[in-house]
């Protein structure tokens, strides 16, 4: 099986520049990005209840007709405990129920004595640790599941063999859980059925709970993901080695399997064996991990942050392919990285650990995924399929026909808790628009319109605002690589300006909950634009702020670009303060948009 035409590769041409949080990479067309857990230390109760800021490695599963998703948490550090894993639920993937703990802190109520000596003292708290989250079994049940593991230093991992083992409880259809069991332990390391707090799997008295997690148990592809934090010698793995496995089924039938770093093999019996693990190259990546999924159009795709560093981990990419082994068109899926709020061991940059749709039958015409953003917020994205980066046509957009959980199509959409994009009931009931609502001191909401690439055309625009003292509402063309040549903004002086050679000029001032129709004709073989504003002549000419080819992506933006943080920023940083608290709410409304050539 180790032949040139099983290596899993990257052959596009095109490398994220990690200059820029978006790689300047190309958006996959239509993407919805949302923020699904907005972490909070002073005002739990707008989080998850607990206040704690480390939250990382999200699972997701879609069973039944809804979206569970399950991530570990600490209360500040990785790697130092208490531990727990909480869990979320959705019917539309868009609004997001409050977190609830679904496997709880394991703290020893005795001495623990391993094998090579090592003592832990009596009341030491575990931390979860998990590759794992969620199993659809044959018989109609959902298991969830995590892993206690435990760090003595923040530099000691919980992934080391050391854990006590692998717990599992059922989510019921109407959302009740089942006790919580042991499904397998490091008997290794001296952890038993006698010595832990929750009894092992075969003592539920339910039959149907039972016969799910021997399904699971034999499942040799499912299981693999267990390896790095069991480390058994005992021949349950057939691959002892790599980490944060997960794996695709190929057109003849063959299973890939990948793992963090670049590493990858091919099964060609079920999981039973498999070729040599094989590092590629060509696949740039660090510690995040990287997500491989057969997508509805049976087209393959990788996910990954596409860097080197593993303490900057932007953007989140995507590339596509045919066979499940060659990969181009690298594309970004989310390309924002927020400011870190709060500092913590080993709190990397960026939108990492991303995980797509692990158990259950997920919704057909898009792919699911989640991760963490800085180790602290939890996002889900949607991605439509086919993925694609081009558009061709003119572009006539309105919202009337959308509900506020609709996907807009063709739009990209970031949407943080409190500065959010969506569709809104507005100026009517029947007449609606795109509403930018932005509460967040941290982060901002922005949408994005890609249109058939061009030398020169026309942007047709209406835009209300609801506030003209507070707030800004950037309004940028930009090129392939979000390049911004022409950039215009409603300011919270009252002003609508347009920058000129780093200074923002006043084109007129403009009112609180009044439609402006804004025209902007640009043409970039004479490297200028001109603004047009109900009707009135365009004034001048503008000559662009930085060259550009061709235009091909609208940008809307509830604040300036984000350079921070950058490759040189360091990790130890302290708190960002009053992040806590939500900033006066701006709102802005697009009933309208119309893009052609010209």
């Amino acid at each position: 099986m180790d032949h040139p035409e099983n290596q899993i590769r990257y052959v596009g041409g095109t490398t994220a520049n990690l200059d820029y949080h978006h790689g300047q990479l190309r958006p996959a067309i239509g993407v919805r990005s949302r923020q699904v857990f907005r972490a909070n230390r002073s005002h739990p109760e707008l989080s998850d209840g607990s206040g704690w800021t480390y939250n990382h490695a999200p699972m997701l599963a879609y069973w039944k007709g809804c979206f569970y998703l399950e991530y570990l948490s600490c209360p500040v550090h990785e790697h130092v405990p208490p531990g727990q894993t909480l869990l979320t639920t959705s019917k539309d993937g868009w609004h997001w129920s409050t977190p609830v703990v679904l496997f709880p802190p394991y703290q020893l109520e005795h001495e623990h004595h391993y094998p090579d000596g090592e003592i832990l003292p009596e009341g030491t708290y575990s931390v979860m640790h998990q590759r794992m989250g969620f199993y659809a079994a044959s018989n109609g049940r959902l298991l969830a599941l995590a892993f206690y593991g435990f760090c003595p230093l923040p530099s000691v991992n919980p992934n080391n063999g050391k854990g006590i083992g692998r717990v599992v409880r059922e989510i019921g259809e109407d959302g009740s859980f089942g006790p919580i069991y042991f499904v397998r332990l490091n008997g290794h390391s001296g952890w038993y059925e006698k010595n832990v707090k929750y009894p092992f799997y075969t003592e539920s008295g339910e039959e149907g709970f039972r016969e799910a997690c021997d399904e699971l148990l034999a499942d040799r592809i499912a299981t693999l993901q267990w390896w790095e934090e069991d480390r058994s010698r005992d021949g349950f793995y057939a691959v002892e080695g790599g980490t944060a496995f997960n794996s695709y089924r190929l057109p003849d039938g063959r299973i890939a399997g990948l793992w963090k770093h670049s590493l990858h093999a091919v099964t060609e019996d079920e999981g039973r064996t498999w070729s040599k693990q094989t590092r590629s190259p060509s696949l740039i990546m660090a510690g995040g991990k990287v997500w491989g999924e057969r997508a509805s159009d049976s087209k393959y795709a990788l996910l990954y942050n596409p860097s080197p560093i593993g303490n900057h981990r932007w953007p989140l990419a995507v590339v596509t392919g045919d066979d499940g082994f060659a990969f181009d068109d690298m594309l970004v899926v989310n390309g924002e990285v927020p400011p870190r709020r709060y500092f913590g061991f080993h709190k990397n940059y960026g939108n990492s650990y991303v995980r797509g749709i692990e158990a259950g039958d997920p919704p057909s015409g898009s792919m699911w995924v989640t991760y963490s953003a800085n180790k602290e917020d939890i996002w889900v994205s949607e991605i439509p399929v086919p993925i694609g980066f081009r558009v061709s046509g003119p572009v006539n957009d309105t919202f009337d026909k959308l509900s506020p959980e609709d996907r807009v199509p063709d739009w990209n959409v970031y949407s943080p808790q409190w500065a959010s994009v969506s569709v809104a009931a507005f100026p009517s009931g029947r007449d609606r628009s795109l509403e930018l609502n932005d509460a967040d001191p941290c982060d901002y909401a922005k949408a994005e319109r890609v249109f058939e690439e061009c030398a020169a055309g026309e942007l047709r625009i209406r835009i209300l605002a609801k506030q003209a003292n507070d707030g800004q509402l950037y309004i940028e063309l930009c090129d392939a690589k979000s390049a911004a040549p022409i950039r215009i903004r409603f300011h919270s002086d009252g002003a609508l300006q347009v920058l000129q050679a780093g200074t923002w000029k006043e084109l007129l001032r403009y009112e609180p909950d009044r439609w402006y129709e804004l025209i902007v004709r640009f043409d970039t073989e004479r490297q200028w634009f001109e603004v047009e504003v109900d009707g009135e002549p365009a004034p001048k000419a503008y000559p662009f702020s930085m060259p550009a080819y061709t235009l091909e992506r609208l940008v809307l933006r509830t604040g300036p670009m984000r350079r921070e943080p950058h490759v040189e920023t360091p990790l130890v940083t302290a708190d960002l303060p009053e992040a806590d608290e939500p900033a006066k709410a701006v709102s802005y409304y697009i009933n309208q948009v119309n893009i052609h050539t010209i």
